[in-house]
């Protein structure tokens, strides 16, 4: 069946019931990294288990996205948005009653696998029964929930751990769940792509090895060491080059069409995506060490601190949306990204090591305003052109260029900030050495190294008096916060300096011309 536009008589309604499970899913990315301590205590879990269960979760996610999408054209969206619903609800439910790491650490895997078949079919359908006037809008929504559910992880996961416990921290998911399933069987029609589709095994297995060596490589060459992980990045790397050539011998039904690279609108979209989740990433990561490591707030407080730049991100994305289906998302995005990359400056400008959440606020805000604004643009510029036949492999391609792109900004700007924090803390180390005693000097460089490595203040030896113990403490502190802080303002220009990059690169999407249909029907409706 061909699903068109006129086809579906309440396409917001089904937009709704899809992002509702996109929320969830999205939200569960971010909620289980508050549990840590606790899941470790509670189950007996040890840190490398638990760092796998966070990296599980992106590895997965990221290497099927491809695959996924093109299931999508082939088997339908809904089908494969309910698929995904449902694994993704069995899952929360085995990571619930989870009594052992390794337990946790499979049911996060079918969980992975669940949220990477309902993604891209929210996208696929915005393309699919919504006509291109008003798709700016419809990804204005998808927009407002990507910007919004990272940063309410925290701020629920909290909540919950504070009331009920870790493992509703995945009960949750289940009547939202069946909900979704519900009213998706209810209201969502069916939909796929025009003609008849197959999968290539090949380019599937090519394709899923390709990614599975890079960003595996990308995120746990820290860990590993550069050195070990780089022959696993180069065979992904090879592995992707073959599946290229595999997919340009100009087979009648490629697992990657390469015609959609023929729109300069994607190609560029893809790459400006990619720069731009290369850039954002980092943002979460940075301020959440600096407000709960640096400067001491708790994982709820710290949640709330980042939630009103997460409303006016909500806020701004259904805005943004509507500005560009009226004037095109090109000149939208191109502003989105100059804010974010203000913001970024704004707060290596008004942040330090004994700032307060007031300091931190109006960068925060900034960043939420250019955030809402670049997500819809850059989803209308990068799919406009874009065949509603092969939505599910486009949706595919674009998510996968961009949590790649997220990978890469955290392996390489999380490298940065831990260098600079190195570099720093020595030096502030040797000078807050000589407040204290001479017998503990040595050893609170020694603390200080190992706090560096942990990216947390020091804790004084046992043995010391009150006295020694607070003064060892107090100036562990005031090292660490100075030297964060430090490190933090190097990074924030380094990933302004990436956003401003993303913004000079919209200058090579094409201008929407002025006798486009979509520009007239579009003002007609404002």
């Amino acid at each position: 069946m061909t699903e068109t536009p006129s086809a579906t008589r309440r396409p917001w309604l089904v937009l709704g019931v899809f992002c509702a499970g996109f929320f969830m899913a999205l939200l569960d990315g971010t909620i289980v990294n508050i549990a840590v301590p606790t899941l470790i205590s509670d189950i007996g879990a040890s840190y490398h288990q638990m760092l796998w269960v966070l990296d599980a979760y992106l590895l997965v996610f990221t290497v099927l996205l491809i695959t996924t999408g093109r299931l999508g054209d082939i088997f339908g969206y809904r089908r494969l948005f309910l698929i995904g619903t449902t694994l993704f609800t069995v899952a929360s439910a085995l990571c619930g009653l989870a009594d052992s790491g390794g337990w946790l650490l499979a049911a996060r895997v079918l969980q992975a696998v669940g949220t990477a078949l309902l993604f891209p079919q929210v996208i696929s359908t915005i393309l699919t029964i919504f006509p291109p006037e008003l798709r700016g809008r419809a990804f204005g929504v998808f927009g407002a929930v990507a910007g919004l559910a990272p940063v309410a992880g925290p701020i629920v996961g909290g909540f919950i751990l504070a009331h009920l416990g870790w493992s509703w921290i995945f009960f949750i998911n289940i009547p939202i769940g069946v909900i979704t399933i519900i009213l998706t069987l209810v209201h969502a029609p069916p939909m796929r792509s025009g003609g008849s589709h197959r999968l290539d095994p090949i380019g599937v297995a090519l394709a899923t090895g390709g990614l599975t060596g890079i960003v595996f490589g990308l995120v746990e060459g820290e860990r590993y060491g550069w050195g070990p992980i780089a022959p696993v990045i180069f065979a992904g790397i090879v592995l992707l080059v073959l599946f290229v050539l595999w997919e340009s011998r100009g087979k009648s039904e490629p697992f990657i069409p390469m015609a959609l690279f023929a729109a300069r609108g994607f190609s560029v979209g893809n790459g400006i995506g990619f720069l731009f989740y290369a850039g954002m990433m980092a943002i979460p990561l940075v301020m959440v060490l600096y407000l709960q490591t640096a400067r001491g707030h708790t994982p709820l407080e710290t949640g709330l601190i980042l939630l009103p730049g997460a409303v006016l991100t909500a806020l701004t994305s259904a805005r943004s949306g509507r500005l560009s289906d009226r004037f095109g998302g090109r000149y939208i995005l191109m502003a989105g990204l100059a804010t974010l990359a203000l913001g970024l400056i704004v707060l290596a400008v008004t942040t330090g090591p004994h700032s307060t959440a007031w300091s931190v606020l109006p960068g925060l805000m900034i960043i939420g305003l250019g955030n809402g604004a670049t997500y819809a643009p850059l989803q209308q510029v990068t799919m406009d052109g874009v065949s509603p036949r092969l939505a599910g492999a486009a949706s595919g391609v674009a998510n996968t260029v961009r949590q790649i792109g997220s990978v890469v900004g955290l392996a390489v700007l999380g490298a940065l900030l831990s260098a600079r924090l190195n570099a720093t803390l020595q030096n502030d180390a040797v000078r807050q050495a000589a407040r204290l005693p001479e017998h503990l000097r040595d050893a609170f460089t020694t603390a200080i190294s190992d706090g560096a490595r942990r990216s947390s203040p020091p804790s004084p030896p046992a043995g010391l008096s009150p006295a020694e113990a607070a003064l060892f403490q107090r100036l562990g502190d005031e090292a660490f916060a100075t030297s964060f802080a430090s490190a933090m303002h190097t990074t924030l220009l380094a990933t302004a300096a990436v956003l401003l990059a993303a913004t000079a690169s919209c200058a090579l999407l094409a201008k929407r011309r002025k006798d486009d249909p979509t520009v007239s029907k579009s003002k007609s409706q404002n």
